[in-house]
This record gives structure tokens, C-alpha cells and sequence, in this order.
């Protein structure tokens, strides 16, 4: 049975209260008769998976100033997709947005689907996300549930199961609220809710339109749902990266593999990464270890690199990589964690 008026009281707030975001409509607009657009919603859906709002809006204005339609996405080529992706993590949303952009362009005359089922079935696109474009963009009756919705779901009625167990309960108790009108306001403003009153620590609770029907509330314990899973300890690899710089400028770079991590990022050339990983350099020289360790998260392992650096006539034959004339070659355009063994390299060649 759905809550109506737990979701009018909402979305009263919500009227009020929307967050500004490039990629939303504002509830006035929205009652104007102004539609969102499928591309904007689901680019910033695949972008935020995982991702804040904070580090996704300047990535969203530049892939929309670049390629303000699907078709235009669709047409660019993969390094320059890459490359403006670069840094905001998670690479395989970015092959999987090419891929889902060409099939949208080449096979739907550039139309999205306007049902969960259909973009279901698009490259990268999931339950959550079929279901996000779905009620933003078409104003579908779907329920989205992501981790703000969770919090909330989880402290208005006071879960008890931990997280990740939990999430298809609070899926189910989330779907008793979705209102079968104004469906993309709704989503929003439950996601609204989680980012800026029912936060993680510290909840506004005196500000929120659901304090009344809230059992978390009520014990006096917000703060304590959801309740979670102890996290099991991420793993530790360990690898090396080589730097080598030519006497022109140039620099050694390679493209990662399509598949994997930093699937189809450039990268320097490196060993493999392992609890023992094996020396393996692009050519002989004097390679150079600097002083200063790499260290980066991933989801699911740390990883620390040490990092070793040469400067070549550019007489050697690399086994790996390309030089890229320094003309070419934007930092920017590196993953993090390659950014990173390039600020270290950087520093140690600048020293010698």
C-alpha cells in the first residue's frame, strides 16, 4: 500500500528545497511543462554511480559542452572520451557510456527508451539506473534506490537488518512511498533528503517533513541505522610503475588494455600488481627508484607503487608504450592513480 501522504509531505519540501544541479529540472520548470532530457539524465546517472555530486558537476558541463547530444557522444573517439573522463574513477562506466551511446545512436535513431525493460537491456545500464531514467526522465512510477534512499528507508522504520542484506527490504519499503504522480520529483527529492537532512552523521532531524512518521527518530537514534556489516580489511598489491623521459620532452605512455582495470586509460608502463610483483621494465637504462611510494585505493585493494624513472636519447626500442610528444601530453588526461606516479616522477627527474 503506498504512503501518499508521506510522499505529498515530501514533495511539498522538495518544492522548496531542490538542490540546483545542471542536469535537473527544477520543480517550477518541471510544472511549466518543461521535459527533461534522456541524455542529461542518464550521462549524470552513470556519472554519479558511486561518485558525489561535488566531484560529477564539472565532468557533466564538459562532456555536455563537448557533446551536447547522444549522437555527438556516439561519434567521438575513445581516447578523447577517455581522457575527459579521467580522474572521476570507475573506467568502465566510461566504455560502457560509449558503447550504450552508439547503440542509442546507431541502432534507436538516437531515441532513448522510455521504459525500465528496454534500457535495461542497453550496455551499462542497470536496475538502478533503468529505474532513475525511467522516473526522472519520463516520469515513470519506478522506484530508485541508492544510498541516501537506503538511510532514509532504513531510519524511518528503524531496520534492524544490516547492510548489504538489508537492500532488498529497504527496496521493498521504499516502493510503498513512490507516488504513481510526479514520480521524478519524488526520486529526486527522497535522494534530496538523504544528501542534505538524514545525513550519514549528524542529521538534521528538526528540519525534516518526515520527523514525524520517523521510528529512528523516535528512539532517539538516527545515527545508528543503517546498521552495517563489519568491513573486511581491503588487501594490500604492490607493483612498479617506469617513467621514462626523452630528451625532446617526450614522454612513455601506453593504453591499458580495453578490458580490466583502467581499462582503456593511458598509463605508464609497469609490472603487474601482487603481493611479489615482477620487475618489469619497457627497455634497459638506468632506471632510477625515487625516494617517495605511490599509494591509491581501489574498491576492492590498496595499491602501492614504487616508482622508477630514466631520461633516453630515444635510441632505445621500448618492448611497451609509445613516446608522446610533449606537445601532446596532458597530466589531465591520466587516471588518478596515474597522475599521482606522474607527480612523483616529475619531482625525482626535476632533482637529478
Amino acid at each position: 500500500m503506498r504512503d501518499n501522504t508521506a510522499a505529498t509531505e515530501l514533495l511539498t519540501w522538495y518544492d522548496k528545497h531542490a538542490r540546483d544541479m545542471p542536469w535537473r529540472i527544477s520543480p517550477k520548470d518541471r510544472k511549466a511543462g518543461i521535459r527533461p532530457d534522456p541524455y542529461r539524465v542518464w550521462l549524470s546517472e552513470v556519472m554519479l554511480q558511486q561518485t558525489t555530486v561535488a566531484a560529477v558537476r564539472s565532468y557533466f558541463e564538459t562532456f555536455t559542452k563537448l557533446w551536447p547530444r547522444v549522437q555527438d557522444l556516439a561519434a567521438a573517439s575513445d581516447p578523447d572520451v577517455m581522457a575527459a573522463w579521467a580522474g572521476l574513477g570507475y573506467y568502465a562506466r566510461a566504455r560502457n557510456l560509449l558503447k550504450c551511446a552508439r547503440v542509442i545512436s546507431q541502432e534507436l535513431n538516437g531515441v532513448f527508451p522510455n521504459n525500465r525493460v528496454d534500457l535495461q537491456a542497453l550496455p551499462g545500464i542497470g536496475p538502478y539506473t533503468s529505474a532513475a531514467i525511467s522516473a526522472i526522465a519520463y516520469d515513470l512510477p519506478e522506484t530508485v534506490v541508492d544510498g541516501n534512499v537506503e538511510r532514509v528507508m532504513s531510519r524511518v522504520h528503524a531496520v534492524e537488518t544490516p547492510l548489504p542484506k538489508a537492500k532488498s527490504g529497504l527496496t521493498a519499503l521504499a516502493e510503498n512511498y513512490t507516488p504513481k504522480t510526479r514520480a521524478g520529483d519524488y526520486a529526486q527529492a527522497v535522494m534530496d533528503l538523504g544528501a542534505t537532512i538524514c545525513t550519514p552523521r549528524k542529521p538534521t532531524c528538526s528540519l525534516c517533513p518526515w520527523m514525524d512518521i520517523c521510528a529512528a527518530f523516535r528512539l532517539g537514534t538516527p545515527e545508528a541505522f543503517p546498521k552495517k556489516e563489519p568491513k573486511k580489511a581491503k588487501p594490500v598489491r604492490r607493483g612498479v610503475a617506469y617513467v621514462a623521459k626523452r630528451n625532446d620532452g617526450a614522454w612513455l605512455l601506453e593504453r591499458r588494455p580495453a578490458k580490466g582495470l583502467l581499462g582503456g586509460m593511458l598509463g605508464w608502463p609497469g609490472s603487474n600488481w601482487s603481493d611479489a610483483p615482477e620487475p618489469n621494465p619497457p627497455f634497459d637504462a638506468n632506471w632510477t627508484p625515487s625516494d617517495v611510494e605511490v599509494r591509491h585505493t581501489f574498491t576492492h585493494f590498496h595499491l602501492v607503487l614504487s616508482v622508477q624513472t630514466a631520461t633516453t636519447d630515444g635510441s632505445e626500442n621500448p618492448e611497451t608504450g609509445e613516446f608522446l610528444p610533449a606537445s601532446a601530453f596532458r597530466p589531465t588526461d591520466l587516471p588518478t592513480v596515474m597522475r599521482k606516479v606522474f607527480d612523483v616522477a616529475r619531482d625525482s627527474l626535476e632533482s637529478d
